[in-house]
C-alpha cells in the first residue's frame, strides 16, 4: 500500500487508510510537536470522513455475521478470505491478489474445570491457544495461587504435582499478557502439572478470555488455561484463609497437521509519491469462540 492518497478518493477508501496513518504516528521518529504539525491535517481529514459514514461498521458486520469466527486453518477463513479478495477489488484496489502459505492448525476440543474442594463448583474456564491437552482422564490436583512469577520463585518449594494459578490484576496489556505467554513453562519448571491464569482483562461478567500462550523449548510441556477474574480471585482468598483447593481441569487441545490459507494482498498507489511505499498489516483471523 503506498504512503499518499487522492483526497479525492470514495470515503471507503479514506476510511481504510486511517490504519495507515495510526501506524505512521505511532512509528515515525518525529516526537511532540513536529508529529502533530506534520500529520495532523492529514489525520483530521480521514477521521471526519470516516466519521460521516459507516461503511467500516457494516462490513465489519457482515463479515462476522456471514462467516462467523475465523480461526486459522478453518473453512470460515477461507470463505472470509474470498469475500475480502472481492471486496478489495470492487474498492479498485490495484494488485489484489492471494498468496498462498501453510497455516498452523490448533484444535481446541472439549475442555472443562470444576472446582472439587472444598465444593463443587463448575469453573467458566478457555483453553490457551497453542496449549496441549490434559491426559484423557484429566488433571485433578491441589491449586497454587501467586500473584507474580517472583512469587512462584519465592513459593517453588509448594508447586510440585500441582497446579499453579496466576491470579495477576490486570494494569497493563503488555505487562499482564506475559502470564499468559509464558506462565506454563514458569509453572512447569518448578513441577506443576498445569498452569491456569486469570484472564488478561480488566473486568469480568464470570467470562473467560483465550489468546496465544507459547512453551520454553526443552521445558515439559503442561496444559494452560484461563479462569474467569471471579473465579480466581475465590481461589485464592480459599487459599488465604488456609483451605486447600483442588480443582480439576480436562483439556482436549492438540494441533493438526498445517494447511493451506492466503494471505491477502492489495495496494492502492498514491499520486504524489507513487514511488514510495508504506506497508502496513493486520491479521484476518478470529478466535474461535467469539463473535468474529
Amino acid at each position: 500500500m503506498y504512503n499518499t492518497i487522492n483526497i479525492n478518493l470514495p470515503v471507503h477508501l479514506f476510511n481504510k487508510m486511517i490504519l495507515f496513518f495510526a501506524m505512521l504516528w505511532t512509528i515515525s521518529p518525529l516526537t511532540g510537536e513536529n508529529i502533530r504539525k506534520t500529520y495532523e491535517k492529514k489525520a483530521e481529514i480521514i477521521i471526519s470522513a470516516a466519521l460521516e459514514q459507516d461503511d467500516s461498521y457494516s462490513r465489519l458486520a457482515y463479515l462476522c455475521d456471514t462467516f462467523g469466527h475465523r480461526f486459522s486453518g478453518s473453512e470460515s477463513l477461507e470463505l472470509a478470505i474470498d469475500w475480502i479478495l472481492a471486496e478489495m477489488k470492487s474498492d479498485g484496489l490495484e494488485n489484489v491478489h492471494g498468496e498462498e502459505v501453510m497455516v498452523p492448525k490448533w484444535v481446541r476440543g472439549n475442555e472443562s474445570a470444576e472446582l472439587v474442594q472444598p465444593y463443587r463448583k463448575k469453573l467458566p474456564m478457555l483453553g490457551l491457544g497453542r496449549s496441549i491437552a490434559t491426559p484423557s482422564e484429566g488433571i485433578e490436583a491441589e491449586i497454587v495461587v501467586v500473584g507474580s512469577y517472583d512469587e512462584l520463585e519465592t513459593r517453588k518449594n509448594e508447586v510440585k504435582n500441582k497446579i499453579v494459578l496466576f491470579d495477576v490484576p490486570f494494569t497493563t496489556y503488555g505487562e499482564t499478557v506475559k502470564y499468559r505467554y509464558g506462565g506454563a513453562s514458569a509453572a512447569a519448571k518448578q513441577g506443576a502439572v498445569a498452569s491456569l491464569i486469570r484472564s488478561i482483562a480488566p473486568f469480568s461478567m464470570s467470562t473467560p478470555h483465550t489468546g496465544g500462550m507459547s512453551y520454553e523449548e526443552e521445558i515439559r510441556k503442561i496444559p494452560h488455561a484461563a479462569l474467569t477474574l471471579e473465579d480466581a480471585t475465590l481461589l485464592h482468598r480459599l487459599q488465604d484463609r488456609g483451605e486447600k483447593p483442588i480443582v480439576r481441569l480436562y483439556m482436549e487441545a492438540h494441533f493438526e497437521p498445517d494447511v493451506p490459507s492466503r494471505n491477502i494482498i492489495a495496494e492502492l498507489k498514491g499520486t504524489e509519491l507513487p514511488e514510495e511505499i508504506i506497508v502496513v498489516g493486520a491479521h484476518i483471523d478470529s478466535w474461535d469462540v467469539g463473535q468474529g
